[in-house]
């Protein structure tokens, strides 16, 4: 096993970002703010036709990709929500409230009824009924972002589209929006402005629009050949072929910072696409078909863990372990620091598919088995205990958590 850290001289601390939209989490949880002040008389944090719970609600919206069934899994209650069957999903992406499911139909939009409002001194959750909102045609996404305002679906190729947030809130899908331009990157609701990478003639820089699309800021720092992205608490992280790009926002202006590699990373070796906890500067990708890449966004470091053959790995963040399925079905977990694998555990029935999938929070890690018909929810902070199993009637082929 071999193990590489870097870091940038650029300064460790960076404030917070101010931003309500910033605050609503890493895959963009899209919140309003307030809904009334308190001289309303309407309770403060107030969401009509949604119950406010003391706890995170989270909730595992699961697709099967031979049926075309799709099933919410309440992880409070244990209960599973069964919906209508429809085209076989290809893809399945989350922006922590909404499920978005890619189609030969079309993209198929799920309201999961299960969010989180962070408003940065304080949090409120929130349950409500789940809802399919019905099907938009076009191009397939391939990236999810939404702010308080505005949903951003944004395919491989060609212009995305904007969805305005409270109509989905409402339970409508509206009429989109095209996004003028021609950004081949993801686009991401961020600091009441949009960030379109990979745009114009210079597919190296990345664009900061206002909500209607006009140009207001480019940023001075390049990023060459954009595979993913991810808004944290401390910014929007966007993978380049050099590392990552830190796009940050205060008192209205955008600035942009290099968190780079140390020394050449093959192709192959890149990071490409992020995953982390909702809310954590930690991110991880994989490098190649047997490494993981760690993104400390706060220390702006990247640490490279070999894991063996990967199908998928996440973090719950600062001061936790690394977890990583390899391509046996095995569950291990390996400390950040020193690289050192502290914890195994066989987990999977058979070998892991290309669509293994482990979504983290606070407190318990999820990894679906579409082989034994399962959802497992383990322990990451007690060696990989195995604290529940969750046995399925449809093959978990893709999964995703909301309540975030």
């Amino acid at each position: 096993m071999t193990r590489t850290k870097t870091r940038t001289t650029a300064a460790v601390c960076a404030a917070l970002v101010g931003s309500a939209l910033l605050s609503a989490c890493g895959s963009g949880d899209g919140e309003r703010p307030d809904a009334a002040p308190s001289s309303s008389g309407v309770p403060h944090g107030y969401v009509e036709g949604a119950e406010e719970q003391a706890e995170q609600q989270s909730r595992l919206v699961l697709a099967d990709a031979g049926s075309g069934a799709v099933h919410v899994l309440d992880l409070i209650t244990g209960e599973v929500t069964k919906l209508k069957r429809g085209a076989g999903p290809r893809a399945l992406h989350t922006d922590g409230r909404f499920a978005y499911l890619d189609t030969p139909d079309g993209t198929r939009v799920l309201d999961s009824g299960s969010w989180t409002v962070d408003h940065g001194d304080h949090v409120h959750y929130y349950r409500a009924d789940i809802r399919d909102l019905g099907t938009i045609g076009g191009k397939a996404p391939a990236h999810v972002h939404a702010d308080q305002a505005l949903t951003a679906l944004s395919p491989a190729e060609g212009p995305t589209r904007l969805f305005d947030r409270e109509k989905l809130e409402g339970g409508s899908l509206g009429r989109a929006r095209t996004l003028d331009g021609d950004a081949t990157g993801p686009v991401v609701p961020y600091a009441e402005h949009l960030l379109a990478a990979g745009a114009g003639t210079d597919r190296d820089r990345v664009r900061v629009l206002d909500r209607e699309g006009a140009e207001v800021a480019s940023l001075d720092e390049p990023c060459a050949e954009v595979r993913g992205e991810a808004v944290t608490r401390r910014g929007v992280v966007l993978g380049c072929a050099d590392g990552a790009l830190l796009v940050r926002e205060e008192k209205g202006k955008f600035s942009a910072e290099k968190i780079a590699y140390d020394g050449q990373v093959d192709a192959r070796d890149r990071a490409t696409g992020f995953r982390h906890r909702a809310g954590s500067t930690t991110l991880v990708s994989p490098s190649g078909a047997d490494a993981v890449w760690v993104l400390d966004v706060t220390d702006r470091s990247w640490t490279r863990i070999e894991t063996g053959p990967l199908a998928a790995a996440n973090t719950a963040g600062e001061g936790a372990d690394l977890l990583a399925l390899g391509k046996d079905g095995a569950l291990t977990s390996w400390d950040i620091d020193s690289g050192k694998q502290t914890a195994r555990k066989k987990l999977l029935a058979g070998r892991a598919t290309d669509s293994a999938t482990i979504e983290v929070d606070t407190g318990r890690a999820y990894v679906n088995d579409p082989g034994a018909r399962k959802v497992y929810e383990i322990d990451y902070n007690d060696r990989l205990r195995l604290a529940r199993a969750f046995p399925l009637s449809l093959t978990p082929t893709h999964m995703v958590e909301t309540g975030r």
